[in-house]
Formats: structure tokens, sequence, C-alpha cells
């Protein structure tokens, strides 16, 4: 049987244009569907059903031209929306409602979306999985065994599910694509300095940019072009033909025949024991076969080893979270690992600090200038399969580190190279798990991730790719 949630988010606008169906009955059809399915998901943190419906009622009014007119969404619970509770994963921050919001909410609804409340994050956003002690744990609807990824894991395990249209995120060192792979979504984290709107709290080192999280490319460049906006504050290179609905334009097109080194290097590797599941080299390989038969170049790329990154990004990590406002008593509510990461955090000397920071700018040039041989570089999206429930290590945070590395050693480069990159869900496993690669595009490019991952998905047409919430 039909249902609105089984239109992307393109075509529930183009429905609303016409009139088909109005906002009200679009938020009432998901408000709905998270009241009767997410206890069983942790999609949500918070759901804000009065203040969505009179929400709609007041979009009804506003001009259909809004780039997203009337479509709902959620914040992540790291983003301040006031009035609504804000609680940043974290027990230290279980009775805080802001009275003011932060930017990245006031830009989507400026551009006519529709909130309906908060999606469940881990502590701080530090985490890349979503197994917080102060909420419901994203469980991942393909197998809720398992892990919906993080940081932005609600988000993503509500957009499976059909809990949502699409959603945005925030992207640190990979919590975008992270749960985007582990739930069979397209997840773009843009270039530095891409969408003006800081996601939260600031970040050292330009590591965190927001992002869309979408079932299909063109649901993601619908959302990506509202988290532009009008681009009056970006500094990120400006894509060809830029302009109002430049980035949909690109996903729609689908266009364009493009370069592409191929790549399993990761700058993780000689610090850590890095291996690659048979599972993620599948998903490489199917990827590669498409492209070839769409007719792209592909060369393998090899990157040179980085002996000092390890110990550069967690001296950075670290000290990101020695910012986090909690004091004295408030540091005996937050979990271990937020504990070890804020007090050897504070703990580094500003000497320390500078250095860290200093050679992550010559790995940002290294980097880019290796990758510019090429239009786009693929790699896998995780070295491994979504993780089961609780195979984090809670209490030792050097332990956990270790593991978030273990699962993720393609993502944080990017953020580090200020790069844009998506990662598309090509492959699913016997077990019926999604698995993706990731595509990092030059600096500006994302419109040419957004035409390769068009063509991919019209050749493995993933958006088809259901858990079983979805036709509950």
């Amino acid at each position: 049987m039909f249902e609105l949630h089984h239109l992307t988010a393109l075509e529930q606008l183009d429905w609303l244009r016409r009139g088909e169906v109005s906002p009200r009955d679009l938020t009432d059809h998901y408000l709905e569907r998270i009241e009767r399915l997410d206890s069983g998901l942790g999609a949500f943190v918070t759901v804000t059903p009065a203040e969505a419906r009179a929400r709609a009622t007041a979009v009804d009014a506003l001009s259909h031209a809004l780039p997203l007119w009337g479509l709902p969404f959620a914040d992540k619970d790291l983003v301040a929306r006031a009035g609504v509770p804000t609680r940043y994963g974290s027990r230290a921050f279980a009775d805080n409602v802001p009275t003011e919001s932060d930017e990245l909410a006031l830009v989507l609804d400026a551009a006519g979306g529709v909130s309906l409340g908060k999606t469940t994050a881990p502590e701080f956003g530090f985490p890349s999985y979503t197994e917080p002690v102060a909420g419901p744990i994203a469980r991942n609807p393909f197998d809720l065994a398992r892990g919906a990824g993080g940081s932005s894991g609600g988000a993503a395990v509500a957009v499976a599910a059909g809990l949502l249209p699409f959603a945005p995120g925030s992207d640190g060192g990979g919590s975008i694509r992270i749960p985007a792979a582990a739930t069979g979504l397209v997840g773009l984290k843009p270039s530095r300095g891409r969408v003006p709107a800081m996601p939260g709290f600031p970040s050292l080192a330009g590591l965190v940019v927001a992002g869309p999280l979408a079932r299909t490319v063109a649901d993601a460049a619908l959302l990506l072009d509202a988290l532009v906006g009008d681009g009056s504050a970006q500094w990120a290179t400006v894509a060809p033909d830029a302009g109002e609905g430049a980035f949909l334009g690109a996903a729609v097109r689908g266009e364009g025949r493009y370069s592409i080194g191929v790549t399993r290097d990761s700058p993780w590797a000689t610090a850590f024991d890095l291996e690659l599941a048979s599972e993620a080299e599948e998903a490489v390989q199917i990827a590669l076969r498409e492209l070839d038969s769409i007719g792209h170049g592909i060369e393998e790329l090899a990157f040179d080893p980085e002996p000092g990154y390890a110990a550069a990004f967690r001296t950075v990590w670290q000290a990101g979270a020695a910012g986090i406002p909690v004091e004295s008593d408030q540091l005996d509510l937050v979990e271990p690992l937020t504990r070890w990461l804020v007090e050897t955090g504070r703990g580094l000397g500003a000497r320390e600090l500078g250095a860290a920071l200093a050679w992550l700018v010559g790995f940002e040039r290294r980097f880019i200038a290796r990758a510019s041989r090429v239009d786009v570089v693929l790699t896998p999206a995780m070295a491994l399969t979504p993780r089961p429930l609780g195979w984090y290590d809670a209490d030792d945070g050097e332990r956990n580190f270790a593991q978030q590395v273990l699962y993720t050693p393609y993502t944080s480069m990017v953020n580090v190279s200020g790069l844009p990159a998506i990662v598309l869900p090509v492959h699913v496993t016997s077990d019926g798990l999604p698995m993706g690669v990731q595509l990092i595009g030059r600096p500006g490019r994302e419109d040419v991730l957004l035409a390769i991952g068009a063509q991919l998905e019209r050749r493995l047409h993933w958006e088809r790719r259901h858990p079983p919430a979805w036709s509950a």
C-alpha cells in the first residue's frame, strides 16, 4: 500500500507545491510513524508534536518557493533550538532548555522546513557510534542488534526507517558518513566553509561541518542547497554554475566523465593494525565495475605513510573536548570516554596543541596535492561491517579510541583536509547489511560527487532497499 514516506523528499516537495498534500498532512504522517515505531529504533531523543503541527500550519502561509517548504526534518541533539530540550547526549545537560536557537536551526527554518524534534546523538558528538547512557540507543534498522554509527546515528535511523524524508547531520571526523554507511544512506560532508552555519559547539581546526543524510543523491543535494542558503558567508570554492539549486541541478543531471583514483591507504595505518573486511572490498569492487561501465577513467592511487597522523589527530580531538562546558560535579555525570577526553585535553599544553595543529596543516597540503592528480578519490566507506551494539569499550578511553579507528579509518582525513566527500550505499552483504564506498572530491566540487553518485544510483537503485520498519 502506498504511503507518503514512499516518495523521495524531492517528490514530497513537488506534491506539497502542487497541493496534493499539505505541510500539516505530511507532518502528521511522520509524527504518527515516529510514535508507532521509534520506541524500538531510538532515532529520536525528543519529539515535539505540538510545536511541529503549529509550525506546519504557519509554513502553509509562507512562500511555496522556499527550498524546503513544508518538508519535515529533525534537529540533531547537538543543535540548540529555543524552547526544546537540548541535552547534547549527556546526563550533564539533562535539564538544558535553550532560550536561543543555533544558527543551523534558523537556516533550516528560513528554508521552510518543519522540525519534528531532536534526533539521538552520542555524548557531545565525540564517539563514532550512538549508544549514549543519557538517551535511547540508535539501533540499525537493518539489524536491531547492530549500531547505526555516529555521531548522526539517530538522524540516519530516522531517514532509513522512513521516520523523516531526510535529516541534517554534522561531521567532524566522519559523523555523517559513518551512519550513512551503516544504514544504507547517502551521506555528504561538504567542503570546509561550504555551509556557513555551525552545527553546535565550535570545533578546532575547522573539522566540523553540517551536511545531509538522505535516501537518494537528489534528496541530499536538495538539503545541501538549503543548508548553504544564499552562500554569503561561505569561503569554499564556488562550484561551476553556482546559484539557486546548484547542487540539486548537478544531482538531477548526473552528467560527466571523470578520472577516479582508488586507494585503500589510510593515514592511521602506521599506528594501528587495520584490516579491510571482505564485505568492504566487495563494495569497492562493485563501485569500480559500475564506474568503469559508465566510462570513467580509473587508476590506483597510493598515499605515502603518515606516521605522525594518529598522534596529531588524537591531540586535537582531546583538545576539542577540553572546551566542553562541564565542571566539578558535572564531570561525574559524563561517560568514561568523555571524562577521559576532557581530562586529557585539559592537561595538554599550548605548545603541544600548536604542534599538532601545525602538523595537520602540513598533512592537509600533502593530501590535497596527492589527491589532485584525479577528479575523485574512491575509498571504502568503512573498514568493517556495522558494529554490534556494545562492541565499543565504554570504560577504557584508549581502547575505545582504537576501536573507532579500526571501524572508520577513511573518514577523518577528509575533515583534516577540508575536502568534500560522499558515502554511497552500493552493496548489501549476504546478511543484509549495507556497505558503501566513499568518494572524495576536489575543494568545492560537491557537484562532481553528486553527479557521479547519481550515475551510480541509476544503475544500482539503492533507493529501493529498505529495512523492515519501512513497511511497518
